[in-house]
């Protein structure tokens, strides 16, 4: 490669720099219990931890073993729809907090809200992805608790 070919890509490649940092971040609300029972259904959750979003209470008495449980997750975007990429992105969170409320002991995650950028969306039948060109993320926030 040339000195001249080397300076005409790295002059294309910082001139494209702007675009990359000006991504697309696109906001999403999605059903929250078809990627659970989708889930369930294919054996990725074992069924010994129940979910609910806020706004839905679980019959029982609930005693939260660990408040404000965070999960943060991205997944690949690429060649997938945004909803694709979306449920990806949830499911890793689920098996997360599974994991978290399974190692407490506790066998359910109570109050879970949308936590992106550690911002609170509360919604009960929906949780909140953003996606973007190659990476799609989803962050949730919940307490572990039992549910008897």
């Amino acid at each position: 490669m040339t000195l001249k070919t080397l300076a005409a890509a790295t002059a294309l490649l910082l001139g494209s720099l702007p675009a990359i940092s000006q991504a697309r971040d696109t906001t999403l609300m999605l059903p929250f219990d078809n990627v659970v029972q989708q889930m369930l259904k294919e054996k990725k959750l074992d069924g010994t931890v129940k979910f609910y979003l806020a706004g839905t209470t679980p019959k029982g008495k609930v005693s939260v073993v660990s408040p404000d449980a965070v999960t943060n997750k991205k997944t690949n975007a690429f060649n997938k729809t945004d909803a694709q990429a979306c449920e990806w992105a949830l499911q890793s969170a689920l098996l997360t907090l599974q994991d978290a409320a399974k190692q407490a002991g506790a066998n359910a995650v109570t109050n879970i809200v949308s936590f992106y950028k550690r911002i609170e969306r509360r919604d009960a039948s929906q949780y909140e992805c953003h996606a973007g060109a190659v990476i799609a993320g989803v962050a949730l926030k919940g307490d572990v608790a039992n549910v008897k």
